[in-house]
């Protein structure tokens, strides 16, 4: 009895320490309209990206094979495996405060001037978004998407270049139309993403 009386203890103190991280992880302002998704806007193609976030070749030392895509959102940047320590470095916008995540993913499926189809929770946030954009320059999809598994994530592209470099989008990466067309090429479906807060070790 006392043994039962000692467990049911331990899964109320259990339970009680992951509600706490849940409320840790989901702050009240996640909760605020999204920043940088306008339906319509068409991009400024004349904008240039500061040197810093501009694709070029880089070192870069991983575990990871060639072909990878690994994308460190504290940094800013996505990277593309080459080997021998080197790597693509695209700069990317990425999910504002509440909204960033770790993990491993592939690319399930790839898209060109996809279709935008808000998910629920943007409509909870933003009831006035339309239920569904096609496919074209005002898409906030930009020139491609590369989805990451059954989630709600995305690698796109975007009608405000601007946001590169920036924390503001609910949880998908963005990159400028001519990167996120360049990234297109270069991987298949299947490609392993590796999605990290901090720089690996």
């Amino acid at each position: 009895m006392i043994g039962m009386s000692r467990l049911l203890g331990r899964l109320a103190m259990a339970m009680s320490m992951a509600m706490s991280l849940l409320l840790l992880a989901a702050p009240g302002h996640a909760q605020q309209p999204d920043v940088g998704d306008e339906p319509g806007l068409i991009a400024n193609d004349d904008y240039e990206l500061p040197p810093e976030l501009r694709k070029q070749m880089v070192f870069f030392r991983t575990s990871e094979p060639a072909g990878t895509i690994v994308v460190q959102t504290a940094e800013r940047y996505l990277y593309l495996v080459q080997g021998n320590n080197r790597a693509l470095r695209y700069g990317i916008g990425v999910g504002r405060e509440g909204f960033q995540w770790q993990g491993l993913l592939k690319i399930s499926r790839k898209a060109e001037w996809p279709d935008w189809v808000p998910p629920p929770e943007m409509i909870q946030r933003q009831p006035y978004l339309p239920r569904f954009m096609a496919g074209g320059p005002g898409n906030p999809l930009g020139a491609r998407a590369m989805y990451l598994g059954s989630t709600i994530y995305r690698i796109h592209g975007t009608n405000r270049p601007d946001t590169i470099g920036t924390a503001i989008s609910s949880g998908c990466f963005r990159l400028v139309n001519a990167d996120v067309a360049d990234l297109y090429e270069r991987v298949p479906v299947g490609t392993k993403v590796v999605v990290r807060q901090r720089p690996e070790l």
